[in-house]
């Protein structure tokens, strides 16, 4: 009789653990699926001190070449350190050392059955090379200041240390406000920077910052200070001292080869 019930009792045991780790090996399977799903986003160069943290973590881990990026990852460079992400096999991002990046929406598809990529720049300076995608693709870069709108596009975007926002584009246009959720604003035209002559400078006022909306065009720039005004626009070429930068050498070099 005793041995019957130790048999009964084997047979349980053998039972019960066989099926924790049927669902062990389900629950793994599972998430493996969910995270295939999820990686549209692929760190495809690393150079120096570059790691990534996910929403739900609350610790920095190195950021390994062909490691997943996914919505909700931040992902940053530190002092003489580079990174570049491709999205959907297409589109290219790089970071400039000390940059710091949160993967907000990675083609999440909206209500309105458009994928939408909504990527935070928090802080230096990202070169971004988007393809210009058939289908509706709305592809929004943002710096606490400003928004920009890509869309086949070339460009180098950096929020510095004072709060200064610039941006440069290199090939197609771009669509940049300061104001997103006004969508009655009327988008103007890059002009060629004036060199103003003496003027008066009036007292301490407080001043409205003007909501403002702006296409910037191939080989045309703006900057914006930290009040959300702008305070520089116009053209600029390769041959200023501003692109000799081993930053951008390295970023010719790069789209040369995904070209």
């Amino acid at each position: 009789m005793n041995q019957k019930n130790n048999r009964k009792r084997l047979f349980s045991i053998i039972f019960i653990t066989a099926g924790m780790i049927a669902i062990i090996i389900l629950t793994f399977w599972l998430q493996q699926i969910q995270a295939q799903s999820q990686q549209k986003g692929l760190v495809t160069y690393v150079s120096g001190n570059v790691k990534k943290r996910t929403a739900d973590a609350p610790n920095w881990i190195r950021a390994e070449k062909n490691s997943a990026v996914i919505s909700g990852d931040k992902v940053r460079t530190y002092r003489e350190s580079l990174a570049e992400l491709e999205l959907m096999e297409i589109d290219i991002i790089r970071m400039a050392p000390q940059t710091i990046l949160d993967v907000i929406k990675l083609y999440e598809e909206t209500r309105e059955k458009r994928r939408e990529v909504k990527i935070n720049l928090e802080q230096g300076d990202v070169w971004a090379n988007v393809s210009k995608e058939k289908g509706q693709v709305k592809f929004d870069i943002a710096t606490p200041l400003t928004v920009a709108a890509i869309t086949g596009t070339t460009l180098r975007l950096s929020f510095d240390s004072d709060s200064t926002t610039q941006l440069k584009v290199y090939r197609g246009q771009v669509n940049i406000t300061n104001a997103p959720q006004n969508l009655q604003l009327q988008p103007k035209l890059i002009k060629p920077q004036q060199i103003p002559g003496p003027y008066e400078v009036p007292g301490p006022r407080e001043v409205s910052v003007e909501q403002w909306m702006y296409i910037v065009k191939s080989m045309q720039q703006i900057t914006v200070n930290r009040q959300g005004r702008v305070v520089n626009q116009g053209e600029f070429s390769l041959n200023d001292v501003d692109e000799q930068s081993d930053w951008i050498k390295w970023n010719l070099r790069r789209d040369r080869l995904h070209r």
